[in-house]
């Protein structure tokens, strides 16, 4: 298939090189800068553009991976004359329809991983949600999803923005705690890389049992002496005393909530 790319940052990066490694065409790749477009289309064989009025009619494909910020001034200014053509955009909170006044087939396709440039990932292990307005482009989609991912799944509008808010929670917050623990550590002169077996237990034992079962630590049995400690220590970062407060007051409840159920 004919491919355009209205993007060149992380996500679009990784999934352009997966659908040209896969046999597609990168016809063209759209970035607001030069050297973001240019890069992309190096790799991928297309030609860079930082002009929407020169993007070709000729396409079969137009993938949308931008920010959503900028998402829904792009869509009506590119499908504009390409009203027949297959519309897709990447983003897990926005809903397909902000397709719907302005093009005729068109879908989502959602990658749930976290990209980061010069990182090489499997693709074809990656979970990739779709979604379609009809069923041409379903099929169109479909075979596209399928032609890099070994992982489709059809999922609505409305269960995506879960899951995107459930994916924040898995990998951003949790990001965020890892960086938390790298500042405290560096403080006292001690590597972030004594934590490494610490996380890769943690990550490998919810593979085996549900995370609310996995959970350990003072907040489960909500230990006030240790509790109150180390919230102290925090006196000098408010919104991180707050956060650790918070967390373990959700982590305990959680836990009450869990054992009431199981033992109903």
């Amino acid at each position: 298939m004919k491919i355009v790319f209205i993007g060149a940052g992380r996500l679009a990066t990784h999934l352009a090189k997966a659908l040209y490694a896969a046999g597609h065409d990168i016809v063209q790749v759209y970035s607001r800068t030069i050297e973001s477009a240019s890069y992309l289309a190096m790799t991928t064989g297309g030609k860079p553009t930082t002009d929407i009025s020169t993007l070709t009619y000729d396409a079969d494909i137009y993938i949308y991976a931008v920010s959503d910020s900028v998402l829904s001034d792009l869509i009506p200014q590119i499908c504009k004359g390409r009203e027949q053509k297959v519309f897709i955009h990447t983003a897990g909170s926005i809903p397909m329809d902000a397709f719907a006044t302005v093009a005729t087939h068109f879908g989502v396709l959602y990658p749930m991983q976290t990209f980061t440039k010069g990182r090489d990932i499997d693709f074809s292990t990656i979970p990739c949600f779709i979604e379609a307005g009809d069923d041409y482009a379903q099929n169109v989609i479909t075979e596209l999803a399928e032609s890099i991912s070994n992982k489709v799944r059809y999922l609505s509008s409305d269960d995506r923005k879960y899951l995107h808010l459930a994916a924040v929670f898995t990998c951003n917050f949790v990001n965020h705690c890892f960086a938390i623990s790298s500042d405290i550590l560096a403080e006292h002169n001690i590597p972030f890389s004594v934590m490494y077996p610490l996380i890769d237990e943690t990550i490998s034992k919810i593979h085996e049992i549900p995370p609310v079962e996995a959970q350990t630590g003072p907040a489960v049995r909500y230990d006030k002496n240790v509790i109150h400690n180390q919230s102290t220590m925090l006196e000098a970062e408010p919104l991180l005393k707050d956060i650790y407060e918070r967390m373990s007051m959700s982590i305990h409840k959680k836990a009450q909530i869990d054992d009431k159920l199981r033992f109903k």
